[in-house]
């Protein structure tokens, strides 16, 4: 048996409202970094601890895995497929206005694909590419180990989409992937046994949806 946590990054500086997506320099607020060291505090006092860490190359999946680095004193593995999907609209201030636009109206002729940015099935794709070389790593370790990716909300949304074999097509309004969550799924060898999920920062959740995380 194995077990890999998928972890979203904590809340991130955006006054701006902006959907950033894969933008650089956008970190954590200091809500967010408390987030980062509530994750770290529970992994590290967890009943069996990761023995491997992979994060995303963004700053902000770099910030809330460094508490876990400190905690557990491991090197974190960086790997490009758990980055964020990529969007036509980043950079922008999301809103029904905007996306009115004729411009905008172009980009959205097929949600199930979707049209405006990276394909649902290529995101699955490489998140589980990535869970795969994490298990790999997991099996030299012996029995019952376990790991961390520090990812974010749509790619970890998918892949449990995907673990659970429900439709990949879904109203992002009904995410259920907390900021600074943990979605974990357990592994037999190389099946998916079983998917679960906690809100460990519930009461960290800003009022508002944060716009491109």
């Amino acid at each position: 048996m194995a077990m890999i946590h998928l972890v979203r990054h904590g809340e991130v500086d955006n006054p701006d409202g902006i959907l950033y997506g894969r933008l650089p320099n956008f970190g954590l607020t200091e809500r967010g970094h408390e987030m980062a060291r509530r994750v770290g505090e529970h992994f590290a006092t967890a009943a069996v601890t990761p023995v491997e860490l992979v994060a995303s190359p963004l700053l902000r999946a770099q910030q809330t895995i460094d508490p876990m680095h400190q905690r557990l004193d491991l090197p974190v593995f960086t790997d490009d497929r758990v980055l964020e999907a990529a969007n036509s609209f980043e950079g922008q201030k999301v809103n029904a206005r905007r996306l009115a636009q004729p411009r905008n109206l172009a980009r959205l002729y097929n949600p199930l694909t979707p049209s405006w940015g990276e394909p649902y099935k290529q995101i699955v794709l490489r998140m589980q590419a990535a869970m795969a070389s994490l298990r790999a790593k997991l099996a030299k370790h012996g029995p019952d180990a376990e790991g961390v990716i520090v990812s974010h909300q749509l790619p970890i949304w998918m892949t449990r989409l995907a673990g659970e074999q429900r439709s990949l097509v879904h109203d992002p309004r009904k995410r259920e992937c907390d900021l600074a969550s943990i979605t974990s799924f357990t592994f037999e060898s190389s099946t998916l046994v079983s998917v679960s999920y906690e809100s460990i920062c519930a009461d960290l959740q800003p009022k508002q949806a944060v716009s491109g995380a």
